[in-house]
Order: C-alpha cells, then structure tokens, then sequence
C-alpha cells in the first residue's frame, strides 16, 4: 500500500483565535474557511506540504452527538485531553524561541525523552496538546 495522510481534524470553539494561531503562530496557509459563527470550518496546512491539511472544526457539528456527548468533549477540550497533534521541525531550539516569544500556551520545554526523540510542548486555543519534535 502507497499511504499519505492527508487531512486530519482538530476541534476549535473559537475560530477567530485558532485562525490566528494556526496562521500567525505556526506560519501555516489558509487553505479554506467555510461557514460562520459556531459553524465555521478552518482548513490550514504547511505551506510546503499542499497535500497535507488540518481542518480545525466545531465539535459540536456532529449531528449524531448528544447533548452528554458534547458536555464531555467540552470538558475534555478544557482540559486539554480530547486531542493531540504531532508536529516535526529540524531546528527545535529557535522554532521554540519563537513560540515562546508568540505567548503561546507552553506545556513542556524542550527536553530529550528517555524514548529518544528530543521535543516539547504547548496547547493551541482549543486546548489541543501539540508535540513539536526535532528531525534529527
């Protein structure tokens, strides 16, 4: 099999503040950016990357979800446990400098983990816990 990710969904509860993180802090595209209000749908991506997209989506949009399901995922959104994403950098040190300076929401410095990646951590608006690991 010849796979690709190409798209993958993170939650957002405010667009306007994703828009501006996902944009303005991490340098990614605005791809496209349908809808309005509670209802607004985001894609971004990596310049560089055109195959690739993230589209940041109102979680409540599910039309299958209950009302108990959207309390959970409310609370889980707020603690930063409902989703996580993976991202990758060959210069850890200044792409951290530059999230720091950004006051952003940083959750770990950069470290070596004894599994033998060296990354660090921080949340988008959204509560989304965001791993940036270093190429090596």
């Amino acid at each position: 099999m010849d796979l690709t990710i190409h798209t993958t969904f993170l939650p957002h509860e405010d667009p306007e503040a994703s828009l501006a993180f996902y944009r303005d802090v991490l340098g990614f595209e605005v791809r496209l950016d349908v809808g309005g209000g509670t209802m607004r749908w985001i894609t971004v991506g990596p310049p560089d990357q055109p195959e690739t997209s993230i589209v940041l989506h109102p979680p409540a949009a599910d039309p299958g979800a209950t009302d108990d399901e959207r309390r959970v995922i409310a609370e889980m959104m707020a603690k930063g446990t409902y989703s996580i994403i993976v991202l990758a950098t060959k210069d850890l040190d200044s792409t951290f400098d530059r999230l720091q300076a950004s006051d952003v929401d940083i959750v770990q410095e950069p470290i070596e983990q004894p599994y033998g990646v060296r990354d660090c951590a921080l949340r988008d608006p959204a509560g989304t816990m965001i791993r940036i690991q270093e190429v090596r």
